[in-house]
Parts: C-alpha cells; structure tokens; sequence
C-alpha cells in the first residue's frame, strides 16, 4: 500500500516532509508547531548537543524532518485532557518509552506525537536505537527456547487470552487508533476486532496445523511433511493499520511458534506501545517471558536492520512498494524470507446489467472510507458507457450529502476523517493538479479543506484516459477516477494493466461474466469480490495481492507455512535399505 513508508523516518506524526530548503529556514518555534515538525523535549540529556539545530536523519531516506526541541507544558498534551482520559487506561503517560524485550526502555529521540483531526500533542515516546533493536532481537531468540518448546495448543490458549485482554480494551484502543491515525472510531474499533479475530482462528489452527503422510515407493518406508516454526520473526507494519497488520502477523506466528520482533509505524508509536502492554500483561500473567513479543519503535536505521539481521528469518513488511523491493532486496541477499503487502490501484468494473443504486453505496465507502487511506480503497471505478452518466450522478450526490458527517474521528456520527500527514495532503494536491492537467475534470471535491486538521475533499474526477501516468499510480487519498468502458472484456483488461495487484471488483448480474471475472483471464489480483467493494477483507481469507503488491499473503487460509519451514522425511523402519527410483548399488 502507498502509505508513508513504514521503514522510513517521516517528519513527524502529522507533520509534511521538509525539504533541505524548509529546513534552513525554520520561521519559528509556534510556525513549526502548527505545520507538525518533530517536537523532542529538551529535559533529554541525550539530546541536548542537538539544541535548536536542524538536523538531517538517514542518509538513505529522502525525508530531512526538522528536529526542533523545546519543553512542552504538560497541560498542552491531550492525554492529560478529561475527553482523552481513556488513553490512562491503556498505560500511556506524558512520556513512553517506545522499546520492550520483557522491559521498558529506550535510547532514542523523544518524539511527540500529534492527533491528525486537530494538531494537537497526543503524549511522547522515546524511541530506540539500532542497539535497543539488537537487544530486542537476542531477548526474543531467548524467549523462543521456551515457546518452542510449549505444545501448540498450549500456544493457543496464551493466544486466545490475548484476544480476551484485547476484547476488554476494545475501546479504549479503537479510540486511540481513532486519534493517533485519523480513522473514524467504529473503523478504530473495528481494526482492534480484526486483531481479536484472528486471535479466535489462530486458536483453532494451533489444533490443526500438520503436515502429510505421502506414499512411500519403497518396502518399510515412511514419507512425510513435517512442519516447525521459524524462530524470530520481524514485522514492519504501516500507520493506517496500526493494530490489525500486526494481529494478523502475531497471532499467526505465535501458535505456529514463533517470537516476534515489531516495529510499528513511525508516526503511530502510542498504538504499538498500547497494542504491545496488552500482549505483555497475558505473557506475564501467565509466567512465560514477555519477550515473546518484542518492540522497537523508531526510524529507517531500525527497519534497515531488522531487515538485513541473519537472525530473523522472516520479516514481514506493509508499505509502498518502493520501499517494500528494498526490504525484500536486503532480506533476499541474506536468503531470508520476506512477506511483503505493498500497493494498491484497485478497480470496480461495473457491467450494463448492474444495479446503479447498490454500486453507488458499495463505492462511496470504499472510495472514501479512511479518507482513502486503505490499500484496499477503490481508486478507478470503471463503468459501462450505458451506466456512465446515471453512476457519476448518483455519486456526486451521495458525496454531497456525505459532507455533513465528516469531523472529529472520535465523535459519534462522523464518517469521515482526516488525512493522517501533511504529506498526504501535498501528494493529494499534487495528484488533482496532475490530473487536471491531463484532461481530468473534477466533479466533485480537490480541496482542502479549511478547517482545523489535516481535511481534505473526497474527490471524483470524470474524462481521464484509462492508461494516463496519474491513473497508473497509487496516491494515498479519497481521489476516485471514473472511466467509462464498452464492455466488461475491455474493463478487466484496465484493470489488469496497472503494475499492482490488490484488490478488484465486479459488479454484474451476468454469470458468465462472473466466472471470466474468476477464470484464468479474468482479474489478476489477489483478491476478487463480485457485487461487492474492493475493501471489507475477511481474516478467514488469506490477504494479499500479485505484482508489485508483492506477492505476500497474510490473515487466514494457509497462510501459517510462511510462518514455518517445511522438511521432507523419510523413515525406514526395516533392516533393508532399498534405494528410490529402484536404483541398485551393490
């Protein structure tokens, strides 16, 4: 997914990209506040050489973030306000520390953390160092001496006790999804009971995962499959799934008994530490070591070396697909594995039979749920030229009448929020304008919005080619291109020639369009829905996409192999060693 690479140090939660430029001429301490620059508190002895100076992290990343430190009143962060009380109850404080290997620590800079919907501090964390990862990284491959050993159903019954401690904080954690990345609250809830989910369907695979007993061709010969777990395995997970990547990830990993080494999203660090507590008080509660689930918040220096380290064979990566072929780059040179989720340009194709009305509802929350920030959102919506005009109409109007709930994540009735950075409004501009220069006409939206947050316009823009440069691309917002089509073969063909392989819908009452939808050229994702959206994946399913999404298959289904490594045995229980193939060497 095209999101703000999780790998890559960004200038801070809500704050643009500086550029070298922006950098060397900072306008003032409240004029780098309002624009959402990284805030370090000046109490840190570490930091003080950094004073007041602008300071360019990572060599490899293109992003320069200004480093501007100055104390910050306690009164001026959201955790100490009564609407944010329920952040207390997740553990949070003032100031967290972002790395855990069965303690608490950090040596990294102290960031703070802003809320997208109003700017506003959230609370700070300390993040680690490529150290701290090391020693998250050796307490892990400890715990795995001790997990490995425990019988797999044993492993899912710690499991399903997280997916009860992650029940009984449902709330309190969805809210603060809610805050800390943008999505409305029912999304953040909902995003906590995917995590609870998976939980529930990892129980049941701890019972039932097996390998195969194959027919031997020889006399007194067993061959089988048998199946062990891989050891540590890294997850580098993206802001706007900042609970459920890593549920899918965990729960899995763990019954098929792994230990895991986590780097959340740089611009989310307070949900990875909440998410993370939650995971430790089962582990302690239950007299198993806590670094069973590791983590280490920080920058692009961490994830770089999760993903060159030899001891974590598997490193499982949500991001851009830019970053996400470097990751797999660096965990191939060393012959690890890598499961990458990468981008998404997902179509609906809307055959003449359709019924307009249900394709209008199905498109207006998968065009614009998370303010477009689902790889799973719908970004080309193509239509037979019989239902062009009536669908473009329709939609404009339920956009229009969609205004009104747009708001405060955390309020009740609000079904849309903000953009999560100020960088994800830039790339949206930059997008409108392109397209607009193209030929595009925008129909509905462009804008930011004028208003307190990172809020942006749902946008529709009729008239582009289907094969233009912008419509070819993933940018991360609510901007959805309406192409008109002749005829469903030319449709799946559109959808197909794009370089990602997500998501892919098709509306039709025609059953012989449904399995050419299906067949062999048919949709070439990874996912193929029919009469329903691109987004709304099930855990039962295995998610995931083909060519540049990457490939990796995540959640459900057979997913758990990646997760183990696979031996071929053969057993001779006879005093005769007859050899395959009927070979004789005597």
């Amino acid at each position: 997914m095209d999101i703000r690479d999780a790998i890559h140090v960004r200038a801070h939660v809500c704050g643009p990209a500086l550029s070298e430029e922006q950098t060397s001429k900072p306008r003032g301490s409240e004029r780098l506040a309002a624009v959402g620059v990284w805030q370090v508190s000046s109490s840190s002895s570490t930091m003080a050489p950094l004073l007041a100076r602008p300071l360019t992290r990572f060599a490899a990343t293109h992003y320069s973030p200004l480093i501007l430190l100055r104390t910050m009143s306690s009164g001026n962060f959201l955790i100490n306000q009564p609407k944010y009380a329920f952040l207390k109850e997740l553990g949070l404080a003032e100031t967290n520390k972002g790395v855990f290997n069965g303690k608490w620590f950090g040596n990294g800079e102290v960031i703070t953390s802003y809320c997208p919907a109003n700017k506003q501090p959230i609370a700070q964390v300390q993040q680690g160092t490529v150290q701290d990862l090391d020693e998250c990284i050796k307490a892990s491959k400890e715990a795995w001496q001790v997990w490995a050993d425990m019988p797999a159903p044993a492993r899912g019954e710690i499991v399903r006790q997280i997916g009860e401690a992650l029940r009984a904080k449902l709330v309190p954690l969805g809210q603060l999804v809610a805050v800390e990345m943008g999505k409305i609250k029912p999304e953040g809830i909902g995003e906590v009971q995917e995590y609870v989910d998976i939980c529930d369907f990892a129980v049941g695979l701890s019972r039932m995962v097996g390998g195969s007993v194959l027919p031997s061709e020889r006399p007194g010969h067993v061959l089988m499959e048998n199946w062990n777990p891989l050891g540590v395995v890294g997850v580098i997970t993206a802001f706007n799934f900042p609970v459920a990547v890593y549920g899918w990830n965990s729960a899995i990993a763990m019954v098929c008994g792994d230990t895991l080494v986590w780097k959340g999203a740089p611009t989310t660090p307070l949900v990875s530490i909440a998410t993370t507590k939650i995971v430790e008080s089962v582990l302690v509660k239950n007299n198993l070591p806590a670094a069973v689930s590791t983590l280490c918040c920080g920058g692009a220096d961490v994830g770089t070396a999760m993903a060159k380290d030899e001891r974590v064979p598997l490193v499982s990566f949500t991001g851009s697909t830019n970053v996400g072929n470097k990751v797999a780059l660096m965990v191939q040179e060393r012959f690890g594995r890598h499961l990458l989720e990468l981008g998404g340009n997902n179509a609906i194709i809307v055959d003449e039979d359709a019924d307009p009305e249900m394709v209008v509802r199905a498109a207006l929350f998968a065009c614009v749920g998370t303010a477009g920030q689902r790889c799973t959102t719908t970004r080309r919506l193509i239509l037979h030229h019989t239902l062009h005009d009536v669908i473009v109409e329709r939609l404009v109007k339920a956009y229009g009448n969609f205004m009104s709930r747009i708001g405060d994540p955390l309020d009740d009735g609000t079904l849309y929020g903000p953009m999560h950075s100020q960088q994800g409004i830039d790339g949206f501009l930059a997008t409108v304008k392109e397209a607009q220069a193209l030929g595009g006409k925008v129909v509905f939206g462009g804008k930011v919005m004028e208003r307190e947050g990172y809020f942006v316009e749902p946008t529709i823009i009729t008239g582009m080619p289907h094969d233009a440069p912008v419509v070819q691309k993933e940018t991360f917002a609510p901007i959805v291109y309406i192409l008109k089509c002749s005829s469903v073969d030319e449709g799946i063909s559109w959808n197909n020639e794009v370089k990602q392989g997500l998501s892919s819908s098709l509306f039709t009452q025609n059953l012989a369009n449904v399995f050419k939808w299906l067949g062999p050229k048919g949709s070439d994702c990874g996912i193929i829905n029919i009469n329903i959206p691109t987004n709304g994946a099930e855990i039962g399913g295995a998610f995931g996409g083909e060519k540049h999404t990457g490939g990796g298959r995540e959640s459900g289904s057979d997913a758990w192999k990646q997760y183990m490594r696979r031996s071929t045995c053969t057993i001779n229980y006879t005093k005769e060693l007859p050899l395959a193939q009927g070979i004789k060497f005597e």
